[in-house]
């Protein structure tokens, strides 16, 4: 497995807008699409499943960051994808205005309920970390750095609805609103 990382640097500029989705497994809700394109950057938090799902990702920027999940293995993807997969980071880190926000999917910092502890310390130089696996959506601000996880971007166990997180980043202010699908508009 491949442990390399995507380095994105992004702080030169005065304000960026990010979407930030994991958990597609193969069935991301399209109905988000026209939300996450007004965002600057989109980033993956891993499980994917599909490729197929990055390229319907159309941000303002053009900037697709996704890291590796435990369900993004060979077994898994679509024959002959095994190069994009060799591709995919275990994490990604970016370079924002007013700090570093780290990208991993967070299956190995276990056990469950020393994650955000055991995250913290990790990448203690992060002004926030996002994290997937859980599907359960988990913004802690209590701490620097912040740990957040955007919930399922899928159909698949979207725990409390299908939904990502946008992150606002200034060199003065982060700020993270919360967007959920409402359940009868959801696509099928």
């Amino acid at each position: 497995m491949t442990t390399h990382e995507t380095r994105l640097d992004l702080s030169d500029r005065r304000r960026v807008t990010l979407g930030l989705i994991a958990d597609t497994h193969a069935t991301m809700d399209y109905n988000l699409l026209p939300l996450l394109a007004r965002a600057d950057v989109i980033v993956h938090a891993g499980d994917l499943l599909d490729p197929g799902e990055l390229r319907q990702l159309d941000p303002l920027s053009g900037h697709v960051v996704a890291v590796r999940g435990n369900n993004d293995t060979p077994a898994q993807w679509p024959v002959d994808t095994e190069a994009l997969l060799a591709t995919l980071p275990e994490q990604a880190c970016l370079l924002l205005p007013g700090g570093l926000l780290v990208v991993e999917h967070g299956h190995r910092a276990n056990p469950a309920r020393q994650r955000h502890e055991r995250l913290r310390r990790r990448h203690p130089d992060a002004r926030a970390i996002v994290y997937g696996h859980t599907h359960h959506r988990v913004i802690d601000t209590e701490s620097v750095p912040w740990v957040l996880n955007p919930g399922a971007a899928g159909r698949l166990r979207a725990f409390g609805g299908t939904g990502y997180l946008l992150l606002t980043a200034t060199a003065a202010d982060w700020q993270i609103e919360a967007i959920t699908l409402p359940r009868k508009g959801r696509a099928k």
